[in-house]
C-alpha cells in the first residue's frame, strides 16, 4: 500500500443539483458512476465527488454537524500563466467567483484564486519550478 495518496476528494454541497450544473459550465464531464444523490467526475488518477452536506455529515457519522468550507484549497497547475489567465476567466464565466486574480506572486510564480458557488476555494498557478508532465500531471522534481 502506498500511504501518501488521495484518490477521492469529496466536496459537500448545500444543493446538488445547481452544484452540479456549475461543474458542467466549468467544462467537466460527470462519470457514469454517478448516482442521485453524488456525482463523481474523473480526474487524473483520482475522482472528484460532490455529495450534499447534509448526507456527507451522516456519512461521516456525524449527522448533527455543520459542514464548513475554505479550509482547504484545490488547486490546478498550468504550463502557461496564459492558460492560468484561461482557467480562471472559465471559472467566472461558468458562475464561480473571484477571490484574488492571477498575478505574479512572491515565490516566483503566477497564480489566482476563485471560489465554486458552495465556497470551496480553488487555485489556478503555474509555478515555474515544478515543470508539469505531458499528460498535465505534476511530479515534484
Amino acid at each position: 500500500m502506498t500511504p501518501q495518496r488521495v484518490t477521492l476528494i469529496t466536496l459537500g454541497v448545500t444543493d446538488l443539483p445547481a452544484a452540479r450544473a456549475f461543474y458542467r459550465r466549468l467544462g467537466w464531464v460527470e462519470h457514469g458512476a454517478s448516482q442521485d444523490g453524488v456525482a463523481f467526475y474523473q480526474m487524473h488518477g483520482a475522482v472528484l465527488g460532490l455529495f450534499g452536506r447534509s448526507d456527507l455529515a451522516a456519512d461521516q457519522g456525524r449527522p448533527d454537524a455543520v459542514l464548513g468550507t475554505g479550509a482547504v484549497t484545490l488547486a490546478q497547475n498550468f504550463a502557461t500563466e496564459a492558460e492560468v489567465d484561461a482557467a480562471y476567466a472559465a471559472a467566472l464565466a461558468a458562475g464561480g467567483t473571484g477571490l484574488k486574480a492571477p498575478e505574479k506572486v512572491f515565490w516566483g510564480g503566477y497564480s489566482g484564486y476563485w471560489s465554486d458557488p458552495d465556497g470551496h476555494v480553488w487555485e489556478v498557478a503555474m509555478n515555474p519550478f515544478w515543470p508539469l508532465n505531458s499528460d498535465g500531471s505534476l511530479t515534484l522534481p
